[in-house]
Order: C-alpha cells, then structure tokens, then sequence
C-alpha cells in the first residue's frame, strides 16, 4: 500500500515568481532530519503577453479587468508519513477538531513557501521578490492526506477546506488593530506624521523572525535597536515608554554581541529567546508611542 503523507494546500490569486514544479527542503535547523516537498502549480493563468509590449490602445470606461492566474500551493510533511490509511484519516480527523492544530499546519504550509520565495530572492538577486506571501492572501485552503504521486500534483485522498477567518491569524490581527494601520497610513501618505527608520529595520527584524531565519534577525534587530534608542531615546513623553527605552539600552551590549556572533554560526536556544524578547519589547515601545501620539 502506498505511503500517506499530510499537507497544507492553498489557492493564491495573482503570480508567483517560482516556476511550476517540486522543491524538497530540508532545515539545517535539526540536523536536516525534517523534509517537506513544495508543488507548486498554476492552475489558471490569462494568454501569454507578446515579447514587445504593444502601443497603448484606448479602452472602454468600466471595462472588466484581466482575469489573474490561479497558484494551487501544497506544503507536503514529507519526512513523516502515516502508517496506514486508516492512522491518516484519524489524523485528518484530530487535526480539523483542533483550531490551534490547523493554525500551525496553515503556517507551517505558509512558511515553507515564504522560505522558497525567499530563497529564490536570493538566488536570483531580486530584492522586489524578497517580500513573503501572508495567509490572507490565499483565496482558499485546505489540510489533507494523500499518496506521494497523489499529493506531487496537487491531488489527495482526503481533505478538508479551512475557513480562512480571523481565528486563523487571531494574533496578527490583534497586533494589526492594535496599531491601527488605517488612520497612520492617511496620517503618513499626507505628512502630518513622519515615518522613523526604526521602524523599517524593526519591521524586517520581524519578518526575518516569524520566517525562522534568527541570524539576520539578530543583525536588523542591532541597527534597528540602534535606531530606535537614537530617534525617540531623548524626546521625554510618558513614564512607561522611557522606562523600557531605559531597559532596552542597557541590554543593547547584549544585542550586539548576539549580533556578532551571528556572522559566523546558527544561535543558540538561549540567544534566540533573548532576540524575541527584546524585539518584542521594541515593538511595545512603538506601539505605546503610537497610541499616546494618536
């Protein structure tokens, strides 16, 4: 019989700038024991523009717009398959019952396309490919088993669809409402507000985090620590924001000398845990600046 294997699967919208096609991926991380495969395939995709771009040509006022391709994404647990058909569907069973399960396994699924995308940034030095795709931006999900040639073109045996609500990202949407990114966004388009560099390096640091990658998180959290203590270290304000500045300065050796030793090797446990919290408590400076300038 052949081997089941779970997976998080999702529809995108839009265009990917990974070719169709399988990517396995193993993760240094635990000594390369954990693989997982990647298909990844456009399902839909408009007529194929000409090589020279034609002259503009007028167009009628509410007219439909082009229809954007479809992307099928399936993140396939490659390295631990069921023993039987039977232990994948309790699997499936136990899993769709869990609401924290299926958040994990949503970014689990998440994660490992945003680490191809990143890699491939890499590879092919474009930075405007850099940028990961959110779990918001899937038009459907779903969790599932199936056999290896089932799941290697996007098929399964069993699955079941994930309604993509706010409980599938609940704490990123609490820290986005907290910060209220509407009313700052009108307030910086306009220039009422100024936008600090901080914030920026800060908001890499983050990403950098959630995608496991804790080497450049440590090294933007150093310049983005830097920058937080030199742009709002001296404006006085309220008790609560300069005390954790006060903190936050003097566990800034610490940060370097994570920073550094990033260069050269992974982190350790202990150091990555020191690199969550304090980037979680520059992010609570910015959001108690926020609210008292709001």
């Amino acid at each position: 019989m052949a081997r089941q294997f779970g997976f998080a699967q999702f529809d995108l919208p839009g265009s990917l700038p990974l070719a169709d096609g399988r990517y396995l991926a193993r993760f240094p991380e635990d000594g390369g024991e954990s693989e997982s495969v990647l298909v990844v395939q456009t399902l839909t995709a408009p007529a194929r523009a000409r090589a020279r771009r034609r002259r503009p040509r007028s167009v009628e006022a509410g007219a439909e717009p082009s229809s954007l391709p479809l992307m099928r994404v399936t993140a396939i647990r490659a390295s631990s398959p069921f023993a039987s058909s039977e232990e994948a569907a309790r699997w499936l069973e136990e899993a769709s019952e869990a609401e924290d399960t299926v958040d994990v396994l949503l970014a689990e699924g998440i994660a490992l396309l945003n680490r191809a995308l990143h890699a491939r940034a890499v590879a092919a030095g474009d930075p405007r490919a850099e940028q990961g795709v959110p779990l918001e931006r899937a038009s459907g999900a779903r969790i599932g088993f199936g056999s290896g040639e089932e799941t290697a073109y996007g098929r399964f045996a069993a699955a079941r669809e994930i309604d993509l609500g706010p409980r599938s990202s609940s704490r990123r949407r609490r820290r986005e409402e907290e910060l209220r990114p509407q009313e700052r966004l009108g307030a910086l388009l306009a220039g009422r507000e100024r936008l600090a560099a901080c914030e920026t390096l800060l908001l890499r640091a983050r990403a950098d985090l959630d995608a496991g990658r804790w080497r450049e998180a440590a090294l933007q959290l150093q310049v983005g620590l830097s920058a937080l203590l030199a742009e709002l270290g001296g404006d006085g304000g309220d008790e609560g924001p300069q005390r954790d500045l006060a903190e936050l300065s003097e566990r800034q050796p610490e940060v370097e000398s994570i920073a550094a030793g990033a260069v050269g090797r992974e982190l350790d446990r202990q150091e990555r845990e020191t690199v969550c919290e304090l980037l979680e408590a520059c992010e609570r400076v910015l959001r108690r600046r926020r609210v008292l300038d709001s």
